[in-house]
Parts: C-alpha cells; structure tokens; sequence
C-alpha cells in the first residue's frame, strides 16, 4: 500500500532529520497508522488522495470511539505533521488539514504528592531483598532526580558518578543532561547494588536498573513498581511514575527554587513547559492562605 511506504518515509525523517526519540517516532507511528487504516477503509491508497473530507470523517470516527480531546487533537497533529511533509515532497500541492481545529482541551495541572506520602512510599520496599532494594533505589531515584520512566530504563551504570553524585541522562531528542543525586538516592542505589552482586548476570548488566536475566528494565515494569508500592500504601490508583516527577518539581519551586534551575534538572527543552508547576506552587499558597487566614 503506496500510504503506508509514504508514512514509513515520514518516521524516517523524524528519525534522522528531525532526531527524535524513539518513544516520541513510535507514537507518530500509531497515530498515522490508524489514519491510514480509517483512510484506507474509504480506498484512499495514497497521500495525494486526501483530503479535507476524509480527514473529517477520519476525526469524527474519533469522536464516536469516545477519544478525550487531548488523544485526538495528538492525533490530529500527526497528520498535520505527515501532511506537511507530504506538500514538502510534492505528494500533495497543499495541506488539506488547515481548515481543520482541533479540540479544546482544558489546562490538566500535574498532580503532586506530599512530603510525607513519598516519604512512606519510599520507605514501603523491603531492603532484604534484591528486589526489593532494586524497588526502593528506583522510586527514590524517580522522585530524587525527577527522571522520567524512559530515562531511568535506559540509565547505565558507566553514566553514574559516585563521587561526584551525578548521573549522566539520554533525554527527549537524545539531549544530555547531568542529574544530581543526594544521599539519599546514593545510598539506595549503594544498597542495591550491593544486593545484586550476588547474582551474577544482574552483577555483570552494565544497566543501572535490571531484572533477574540482567537485561534493562521496561517502562511497563518501573509503572508495576510504582503502582504496587502506592497500592501497599492504599494510595489512589492515579499513583504512576511521572508523579514522582511532577512532586520533585513542585517541591523543588515550593522550597524556593527558580523556575530556570528547575528546567534544566527537568530536562524541558522550552522554559514555557516547565512553567505549569507555577501554577501548582500557586494552588499551594492558596490552599495554606484559606487554611490558616481568619479572613480567608
């Protein structure tokens, strides 16, 4: 089918030309892939085809498959992307998709923890054990360093700087940046580590974090961690791993840190991105200022 080579050419561009991360192409790739099947289902074979028509029938299928405004506005701008690029390689004499708007989704505010329940999280594994001391390092790391789930799978142990507590990370884009590690997180991972060397394939993985054969660990694994541990707790089931990054920034700005040194511990390539957690610092005071003012 002449679309789906077409599509292949445009991940290959995001791939090379554009240099992004593998997540970020492979969710490219399932957007346009149920593009090509709706378009596909109407015969249309190729990108030369489209049109305004079938990209809103195309949307209004979405809409009766109950997607949330943010799944099919990403949806939409997939195809926004591939139809750009198509005009770009003259497949298309223009895009067929600017007369289309995309659905309004409201400002969704990351949701923190407190202090004292990551305290208790972080504190739930049990340390005799490998495994457990392997779970702890990683939701103290999580929360200690603010990584996200992709960047702590594919941390090696050859980009850890024990002395000078820092951890060297691959990021959106394959942008590098340093992360620095307290104690705290030093001393689980120590822990850990020390645990694992009792099994000879973890001992030999050159992985930071790795199962029973040695080999890295899957995003799906770490969010089983997280969930599990929050259940241990009773906490709510929306515990996921970017939670704990979420509080990391959060605690960071209500402990008085700028917005700037904030960003870059994040990795966000755009100050704009990091500025949402204003808006829960913001929440904070007003919460504290209802709470204890008599006027309030």
């Amino acid at each position: 089918m002449r679309l789906e080579a077409e599509i292949d050419g445009f991940l290959e561009h995001l791939r090379v030309e554009r240099a992004l991360a593998k997540n970020s192409v492979a969710a490219y790739g399932r957007d346009l892939t149920d593009l090509c099947t709706s378009l596909g289902e109407r015969g249309i074979t190729s990108a030369k085809e489209i049109d305004t028509a079938a990209l809103r029938r195309w949307l209004s299928e979405l809409g009766e498959r109950a997607l949330g405004g943010r799944s099919v506005a990403r949806r939409l701008s997939a195809a926004r992307g591939f139809l750009r690029f198509a005009v770009r390689e003259g497949w298309l004499k223009s895009d067929p998709s600017q007369g289309l708007t995309p659905p309004r989704i409201g400002r969704k505010l990351p949701k923190d923890r407190s202090a004292a329940e990551l305290s208790a999280l972080l504190g739930a594994s049990d340390d005799e054990s490998p495994r457990g001391a392997r779970d702890r390092a990683i939701l103290t790391v999580l929360y200690g360093g603010g990584l996200r789930v992709s960047e702590l799978c594919d941390a090696r142990l050859a980009d850890l700087d024990r002395a000078m507590g820092l951890l060297k990370l691959l990021g959106k884009g394959d942008k590098q940046r340093l992360v620095p590690l307290g104690e705290v997180c030093l001393d689980a991972i120590d822990t850990y580590l020390t645990a694992r060397s009792s099994a000879p394939r973890q001992k030999a993985s050159p992985h930071l974090f790795c199962g029973p054969s040695g080999a890295p660990l899957t995003r799906q694994a770490v969010w089983k961690i997280v969930r599990k541990a929050g259940s241990r707790l009773g906490l709510d089931s929306n515990l996921f791993p970017h939670a704990l990054r979420h509080s990391f920034a959060s605690h960071l700005l209500s402990g008085g840190a700028d917005l700037r040194t904030v960003q870059l511990l994040l990795g966000h390539a755009s100050i704009k991105t990091t500025e949402i957690y204003t808006h829960v610092s913001a929440a904070h005071v007003e919460a504290a200022y209802r709470k204890a003012h008599p006027r309030a």
